[in-house]
């Protein structure tokens, strides 16, 4: 079938929306109305084959297309780093298959790394070649290795894309790419770090066309979602959603702003960078260059007689209390901590230089959270798990004796890992007023566990028992992820 599609132009595909999909007696081609059929007249006169029309949206034809670029990584090993071209807006991937080997084999690596839903792309060069990996659900893959002279040329191009310096190679760097790929819009940020071997550059892929995941779609359990639900419907108050980097804080605060935002409320959020934009929403980027930070930016906004605000990250004892005397004075405040769990965000706070009566007036509740990677529902296996692996997972191995759990396997679908898309696991501590004597008291970590637990709060672990038991992820994703 390869050698047939060959022939056929990627430009004259993606112009007239035609997407091949198999060869059996006929070849099978996807359109999306009535008038192309013209043009398989002109396709069939082209292969002198007979053509199956099979009736698809514009969205399976245009994902159909991306993949299909994807898989078609230049592999020619032609050097020429003169053919890196200048551009000043946005770039349709979709329309440079003929162009320079360099231009192509930069386009097709992103067109890959969108057909794979992949979040990140990482170039790494090494003392004899450079490697090429992609972040997908989490889990780093590698795709394609380079010669060094090869990997120049294409490092030259990403600068020249992102318009960064490219003189400079001692130094790191921060840029931008906004890319268009079929009916996708990607917005990249581009890092480059300079190492022993050559520059080494991380690309952070952001699909300005996905819908924003509500609060109902994060994956939070029916108890802990009516937990949060009540929370925000307080008029002030400091909500934190904590947990390592990548470990999917902000969407679970985006799922909250959509759920309060409404006409009779302004809402204003202070983000570093603004990841999602939000009708009806002002987002403000922070830009420490010209001196606005989070503390300078939550002070303005203070001014504009706001109802909810959002902070990115509170990083340091200014920000906090800032955020603190916002949330007392009549705001819902929103934001991220970087910690392990949930109660240790109230001694991170102290650690801060914030005072504890300060923090139990104010604070409303914490929502610890891990990313983990859902079972591939095309290829999971179901199986009778030992004793010992249910007791790892905290439950009673005779309660649980017939319990059938899923493991991965692995399929095309999910590029043999076992594994498609990620989900959230959860832990949701709640303040009330026993809560908050024992914070101004001590606001150790421990003791404040102790009474969460006993007041209900399930532990992260608890939470990915039950997704276990439902069949959405694995053990083992599990384990990894609480690091038990």
């Amino acid at each position: 079938m390869e050698e047939i599609i060959s022939k056929i132009p990627m430009d004259f595909l993606q112009k007239h929306q035609i997407l091949p999909l198999g060869m059996g007696d006929r070849l099978r081609v996807g359109i999306k109305d009535k008038e192309s059929l013209e043009i398989l007249e002109d396709i069939r006169l082209i292969l002198q084959c007979d053509i199956e029309p099979v009736f698809l949206s514009s969205e399976e034809i245009e994902s159909g297309l991306r993949s299909m670029m994807g898989e078609r990584l230049d592999e020619s090993e032609e050097e020429d780093s003169s053919l890196i071209l200048s551009e000043d807006e946005a770039q349709d991937l979709m329309s440079v298959s003929r162009d320079a080997p360099i231009v192509s084999l930069v386009s097709s690596l992103f067109l890959k790394a969108v057909s794979n839903r992949a979040s990140d792309i990482h170039l790494e060069p090494y003392e004899g070649e450079a490697v090429v990996r992609m972040r997908v659900d989490g889990t780093l893959h590698e795709i394609l290795t380079l010669s060094k002279t090869r990997y120049a040329s294409v490092n030259a191009r990403i600068k020249v894309m992102s318009k960064l310096n490219l003189a400079e190679s001692r130094l790191p760097q921060d840029g931008r790419i906004r890319l268009k790929a079929g009916d996708k819009v990607i917005d990249v940020r581009v890092s480059t770090v300079p190492t022993l071997f050559g520059e080494r550059i991380v690309m952070r892929l952001l699909d300005m066309t996905n819908k924003l995941l509500s609060l109902e779609e994060v994956g939070l359990l029916e108890g802990d979602f009516k937990k949060i639900d009540k929370l925000i419907n307080n008029p002030y108050g400091l909500l934190l959603s904590t947990g390592p980097t990548g470990s999917g804080k902000s969407t679970t605060l985006y799922g909250v702003l959509q759920k309060v935002l409404s006409p009779q409320r302004n809402v204003i959020t202070i983000e570093d960078p603004v990841e999602y934009q939000v009708a009806g929403i002002g987002q403000i980027q922070v830009n420490p260059k010209i001196g606005l930070t989070f503390a300078n930016g939550l002070r303005s906004i203070l001014r504009q007689d706001p109802d909810v605000v959002m902070v990115g990250e509170i990083r340091d004892g200014e920000t906090a209390e800032i955020a603190i005397h916002a949330s007392l004075t009549g705001h819902l405040v929103l934001s991220t901590l970087h910690t392990n769990d949930a109660p240790t965000a109230v001694s991170r706070l102290m650690d801060m230089g914030v005072e504890g009566y300060l923090v139990s007036s104010s604070l409303l509740g914490v929502v610890a959270q891990r990313l983990i990677r859902q079972l591939c529902t095309n290829c999971r296996e179901m199986y009778r798990p030992e004793k010992i692996e249910i007791q790892r997972m905290g439950l009673d191995p005779d309660e649980h004796a017939s319990t059938q759990f899923f493991r991965a396997k692995g399929c095309p679908r999910c590029l043999d890992t076992g594994y498609y898309s990620r989900t959230g696991i959860f832990e949701v501590m709640t303040i009330d007023e026993e809560m908050r004597s024992l914070i101004t008291r001590s606001g150790e970590a421990v003791a404040i566990r102790k009474m969460a637990s006993k007041k209900g709060m399930k532990a992260l672990i608890e939470d990915g028992t039950q997704k276990v038991i439902r069949g959405i992820t694995s053990v083992e994703e599990i384990m990894k992820a609480t690091s038990i």
